[in-house]
């Protein structure tokens, strides 16, 4: 289904609606209930003048759930948009942000960050984490490249290669480990957004969408990929650059979300299915709304891991994949993916 600027204007829109919707309940929601109304004061006051204190209420929504949810948005669109260029790509159904890797590379640096006693400063384990994806998307793209191309299959399985052999050294290192660590490991390998601030915004923000920019660029390149290499670049599509590009950039917002909370999975592989399903298959509208259905996707389920057992909070990976693992057996009996 090919769309239109007006369809695409007015459904992003919609979206944008539902997003701003989430964000108020999120807000308003959690061990201290506060209403729709003094939620929208202490915003409003926040941005006439954000030097005014605005009482306890201020200080729960400002300081400890706004950045949680802002953060939460961000990363729920980075891995939609992930995972909507890896597969793409990929030309595979089953494609998800971490399936060529990052996400072990990503685990095996934080796991090592906590085990060395860097997880209590301010960006040792987002540093640690960070550097470790990017280190495997370099080795990944080094192992899968074939001369001066890169052939999707080989890329594919130097991927699950690599992402076995750093599993199965986190696992030694996991047993290895301490009961104190142990838990914050397992809560980071589930998804884990309690230490949320804005200065983590500020680090991903400009990763998030100067990628999620560059990929849309290449919307009709998807379009015509996903119909196969060579039908591509009998259309004028430069099918090797595009290959490459999507495989940095999908990769760089992927490593930049999972550093600062952990592995979430499930968003990045039923949020474009589940777009695609709803819109069709048009990358120029697949691309913004599965990042506006990610944001508000992974908002909801943040709020209910933080409500559901509250005071307890529960590993936000567990509430994707609840509702995450039956949509997908759903699409799969359905056989639409």
């Amino acid at each position: 289904m090919i769309v239109n600027l007006k369809r695409i204007i007015g459904i992003c829109f919609l979206l944008s609606c539902l997003l701003v919707g989430a964000i108020m309940v999120s807000l308003s929601l959690g061990a201290a209930n506060v209403g729709t109304a003094e939620v929208v004061r202490v915003l409003m006051q926040g941005v006439t003048d954000p030097g005014l204190t605005a009482g306890p209420e201020g200080l729960i929504i400002l300081s400890v759930r706004l950045p949680r949810i802002l953060l939460a948005g961000l990363v729920g669109a980075a891995l939609a948009v992930a995972g909507c260029s890896f597969q793409a790509l990929l030309r595979n159904p089953l494609a998800d942000p971490y399936i060529l890797g990052v996400s072990s590379g990503s685990a095996l640096g934080a796991v090592s960050a906590i085990l060395a006693g860097l997880s209590t400063a301010s960006f040792g384990m987002p540093l640690a984490s960070f550097s470790g994806a990017i280190v495997t998307v370099m080795l990944v793209f080094h192992v899968g490249r074939v001369g001066w191309g890169l052939h999707t299959n080989t890329l594919l399985l130097a991927g699950v290669i690599i992402s076995a052999f750093f599993s199965a050294i986190i696992m030694f290192l996991i047993s290895v480990a301490q009961n104190d660590d142990l838990s914050k490991i397992v809560f980071w390998l589930m998804g884990d957004f309690s230490f949320s601030n804005y200065r983590f915004i500020l680090i991903i923000l400009p990763y998030v969408l100067g990628g999620i920019g560059v990929l849309y660029s290449y919307a009709r390149g998807f379009n015509l990929m996903v119909m196969g290499e060579e039908t591509a670049i009998q259309l004028g599509i430069d099918v090797e650059r595009l290959k490459k590009v999507a495989y940095i950039f999908a990769s760089l917002i992927t490593a930049a979300a999972v550093s600062v909370c952990g592995l979430i999975g499930f968003v990045g592989l039923i949020i474009p299915h589940a777009v695609r399903i709803l819109f069709g298959p048009d990358h120029r509208l697949l691309i913004p709304a599965s990042a506006l259905v990610g944001a508000s996707f992974l908002i909801c389920s943040d709020t209910i891991a933080r409500t559901i057992a509250a005071p307890t909070e529960l590993p936000v990976g567990a509430v994707t994949a609840t509702f995450g693992a039956p949509f997908f057996i759903y699409l799969l009996k359905r056989r639409r993916v």
